[in-house]
């Protein structure tokens, strides 16, 4: 069996792949899904945390609230395998999800799920591809047996730097989409975007140790494509209501504002020159404008590419 923790969408779209063809249980802290979907019969829904402790535990929960979620429950969830399905690093911690795991649950296999997916293309049985990322070889392969699906494929890797960072800088480079679109500046700024945010992705996660064949694969440039260019982001959503100037939805998780601040700090420590990350954190903290942000970025020094 296995348990997920979390009936966000995201949980419950893999509630619903997998339980299609193995038995799921799944906790809801409020006893309700976020998801709109009926849930095959092999799918048990529980407001009970316990209930859902299987052998292998996905962690479905936003990025800002895996910490806490791990150091309340790490005598029931050790010796467990932890599957993380959050994209981000932790702003009390700086660490991204398998270091929360490995800090809180010790000799616990920690992984992450990521990769370019909508929760509504999961539950709706299309096909998706993931990465699944684990220092631990033996646990990763068994967990690509028992995660993979008919029209869910993973890719295994053991690379959990790339994979982590992959997954938690595109939303920040998602949101600076959404702005230039937002703003009106046309799809040619948005590749341009998109590719100058891909080259400062490389740069934080090769300092840091990431291997360049995980950015380029679906962690990285996959889940950037799709989430820089799809109304389905809530980041590129986020990004367009900054840039026209619109409200958003404040009960809507965007897990790239808090990463854009975690990232900006990182870069900071790390000498990493990052400029649209460091301007999307100081446009979502309000201190510059949407104005002086474009000016910002467009009047950088020319250089070679």
């Amino acid at each position: 069996m296995i348990g997920i923790l979390g009936a966000g969408a995201f949980g419950t779209a893999l509630a619903v792949t997998l339980g299609r063809e193995q038995p799921v249980t799944l906790w809801a802290r409020g006893g309700a899904p976020r998801l709109a979907v009926d849930l095959p019969e092999q799918v048990r829904l529980t407001a009970d945390l316990g209930e859902a402790l299987a052998e292998t535990v996905l962690l479905a929960v936003p990025m800002q609230a895996l910490g806490g979620l791990l150091r309340a429950e790490a005598a029931r969830l050790r010796g467990r395998a932890l599957v993380a399905c959050c994209k981000g690093v932790d702003l009390a911690t700086g660490l991204g999800p398998t270091g929360l795991i490995a800090e809180a649950c010790p000799g616990s296999p920690a992984a992450i799920l990521t990769g370019p997916s909508f929760a509504a293309d999961i539950a709706r049985g299309l096909p998706t591809a993931l990465t699944l990322a684990t220092q631990d070889e033996a646990a990763g392969e068994a967990l690509q047996r028992q995660l993979s699906t008919a029209a869910l494929r993973l890719y295994r890797t053991t690379d959990t730097v790339g994979a982590e960072l992959g997954g938690a800088l595109k939303n920040v480079i998602a949101i600076a989409a959404g702005v230039v679109i937002g703003a009106g500046l046309g799809q040619s700024a948005r590749a341009a975007l998109m590719t100058r945010g891909y080259a400062e992705m490389q740069r934080l996660a090769l300092a840091l140790g990431a291997r360049p064949e995980t950015l380029a694969g679906l962690s990285g440039l996959g889940d950037l494509v799709l989430t820089c260019t799809s109304d389905q982001s809530r980041n590129f959503r986020y990004g367009q209501a900054l840039g026209a100037g619109a409200a958003f939805d404040g009960s809507v998780t965007v897990e790239g504002r808090a990463t854009a601040r975690a990232v900006a700090g990182l870069a900071v420590r790390h000498g990493i020159d990052m400029p649209i990350t460091a301007m999307v954190d100081a446009l979502v903290e309000g201190r510059v404008t949407l104005p002086q942000a474009i000016q910002s970025l467009l009047s950088r020094p020319l250089k070679q590419e």
